[in-house]
């Protein structure tokens, strides 16, 4: 969860998705706003790829390029409103920063991402930092394997 995110409502958010492109001297469209509500109702993580195939799906209608997709989710990310998750030479999956906080466990054979919560590791990580008088102010856990069904495959 990105903090100031996690209760905002769609309007509220595209608000905020406005500001920022005037900020940056880009133009509002509806394929921009076709990205971000994809990625608001599906709560989901995406490659730009299959983002892009998802708007094209929902807005038959919008002519949503490719390029467009990938500008929003830098533009997105870069300004703490998506986080992405690295696979490499494999690229991003990206997701919108407004669910609550969570770690991920990340299957390395097919990619299937597992969110999960575990208060225990969340007082561990800051028991850590306060042994090292770090002041903690966010983190991400990506935990790398192989998922069951890979397993079993």
């Amino acid at each position: 969860m990105i903090k100031g995110l996690e209760h905002l409502s769609y309007e509220e958010l595209l608000e905020k998705f406005k500001a920022l492109l005037k900020t940056n001297g880009l133009k509002y469209t509806a394929q921009r706003e076709a990205i971000l509500r994809t990625l608001f109702d599906n709560q989901d993580h995406f490659t730009p790829e299959n983002l892009y195939l998802l708007v094209k799906k929902n807005y038959p209608d919008l002519n949503t390029g490719i390029t467009t997709v990938y500008r929003t989710l830098n533009l997105l990310e870069e300004n703490n409103i998506a986080t992405s998750i690295s696979f490499g030479s494999q690229g991003k999956k990206f997701e919108l920063g407004n669910k609550p906080h969570h770690d991920h466990l990340i299957c390395e054979k097919c990619g299937a991402i597992v969110e999960f919560e575990d208060e225990q590791i969340e007082k561990l990580q800051n028991k850590i930092a306060k042994m090292h008088d770090f002041k903690l102010t966010n983190h991400l856990m990506q935990l790398y394997g192989i998922c069951k069904q890979c397993q079993n495959s």
